[in-house]
């Protein structure tokens, strides 16, 4: 060959690898700029209360759940009033996701006379892989209004001193496929001081956890420590223990719990029991949830 060609050959060579390599380059350069789309974690609690509180999750745009509590315990009294239970309390409530962040919720329950409203906005979404928030993170603002009749002439019994108001940070985290925890910082402002007690704002750390056993069926527990009880009368960290079970729609939860109030200015600051099998401490909670769907998702 040609000291000619072998010049063009080697020219050749020479620009298909200056090509090769400015296309490496070009191409890693676009990898950069457009990264992978993340994945979300789904389901970590599957439903909207972990047993008496509030979960992280929040419903699909356009879903309406409706929803009952029931709590059953007996009183301590050495004869029984009823067949099955001395005392029943239930809640009912209707609950809407506004969009896919944000859901809302009204309620009332028969046995303390409180109406409540919530509003829940999902701020930080766990992703599947490394980058991203190793936590989901979701508000919660709820207010409550006191229905009930003052026996107490000398506390102040306007309507702004019947309205509670609690606000949580719900932090969760779905550990591995079967396990979820989740931590809930939380405060509270009391409206009717009862027994003289001055303090009338609260703080508390609540805690809950996830284990499932199977596609439907999961073990819950949950339990919230009350930093600055009131001074009186005596009160307990509600705690709950209990199995969730999901068919299709509708979502069974049964508990164990010394909670009877369902509304969380309640249950945090006033829970009079402690958790044991003495009467009227250990409740049986029951609750009921049926979701309807208004906007289903079109299939393409």
């Amino acid at each position: 060959m040609s000291p000619i060609k072998n010049n063009i050959v080697l020219v050749f060579l020479l620009l298909c690898a200056g090509v090769s390599g400015s296309a490496q380059d070009l191409l890693q350069l676009l990898n950069e700029e457009r990264p992978e789309r993340q994945s979300y974690v789904e389901a970590t609690f599957k439903t909207t209360r972990i047993a008496y509180g509030h979960s992280i999750e929040t419903r699909k745009k356009g879903i309406l759940e409706i929803f009952t509590a029931n709590r059953f315990w007996d009183s301590p009294a050495p004869r029984s009033q009823s067949f099955v239970a001395d005392r029943l309390s239930t809640r009912f409530a209707l609950e809407y996701a506004i969009s896919d962040r944000i859901s809302t919720g009204v309620g009332g329950t028969t046995w303390d006379g409180l109406f409540d409203a919530y509003l829940k906005y999902r701020l930080i979404r766990q992703t599947a892989g490394k980058q991203g928030s190793p936590v989901s993170v979701t508000l919660l603002q709820n207010a409550s209004y006191y229905s009930g009749g003052n026996v107490y002439s000398t506390v102040a019994d306007t309507f702004d001193d019947r309205l509670s108001f609690t606000t949580q940070a719900l932090i969760a985290s779905k550990v591995s496929r079967n396990f979820s925890i989740q931590l809930a910082p939380t405060y509270v402002h009391k409206g009717l001081s009862y027994y003289g007690s001055p303090n009338q704002d609260h703080f508390a750390v609540g805690v809950g956890g996830r284990y499932k056993l199977g596609n439907h069926v999961s073990v819950v527990s949950e339990y919230y420590w009350l930093l600055n009880p009131p001074e009186s009368p005596k009160t307990y960290g509600p705690f709950a223990v209990g199995v969730n079970w999901e068919l299709g729609d509708v979502m069974l939860q049964f508990m164990l719990t010394n909670a009877v109030n369902m509304v969380e200015e309640a249950f945090i600051t006033g829970t009079r029991n402690n958790f044991n099998f003495r009467s009227p401490n250990l409740n049986f909670g029951f609750n009921f949830t049926y979701v309807i769907h208004f906007k289903r998702n079109p299939v393409k």
